[in-house]
C-alpha cells in the first residue's frame, strides 16, 4: 500500500504561482510513476503531468506544458508540481496518484490516490 498526501493548494490571483507537494509513504519503489490530475466541478478528471521515479522522465498534457513542472525528491518521497502563470480555468481539486506498473496519462492505470487539494485562481 502507498499513502499519498497532497498539500500546497490555496487561493491565488491569475498570473500567480503555487507549488503542490505530494508526500508518499508506505511501500514505494523507485520504479513507480507519480502523476498529477485535477478535476473541476462538473468536469471529468484530467491528466496534467507524470514523472517516472527511476529516471525522472517526465510527460505533460498539452494544456499545462510550459506552465507546470513536475519534479521528485526521492530521498523525501515527495513529488512536486510547480504551477506558474495560473489562470481561472486552472481552478480545480488537484490529485496526485501512483502507478506501480504503467507510465500513462490514463487515470485507470494509477493504483493509489491522494485525497486532493483545492486550487482556486481568481480573476
Amino acid at each position: 500500500q502507498v499513502q499519498l498526501v497532497e498539500s500546497g493548494g490555496g487561493l491565488v490571483q491569475a498570473g500567480g504561482s503555487l507549488r503542490l507537494s505530494c508526500a508518499a509513504s508506505g511501500r514505494t519503489f523507485s520504479t513507480y510513476t507519480m502523476g498529477f490530475f485535477r478535476q473541476a466541478p462538473g468536469k471529468e478528471r484530467e491528466f496534467l503531468a507524470r514523472i517516472n521515479l527511476s529516471g525522472s522522465t517526465t510527460y505533460y498534457a498539452e494544456l499545462v506544458k510550459g506552465r507546470f513542472t513536475i519534479s521528485a525528491d526521492n530521498a523525501k518521497s515527495t513529488v512536486y508540481l510547480q504551477m506558474n502563470s495560473l489562470k481561472p480555468e486552472d481552478t480545480a481539486v488537484y490529485y496526485c496518484a501512483c502507478s506501480r506498473l504503467v507510465q500513462s496519462a490514463r487515470d485507470i492505470y494509477y493504483d493509489f490516490w491522494g485525497r486532493g487539494t483545492q486550487v482556486t485562481v481568481s480573476s
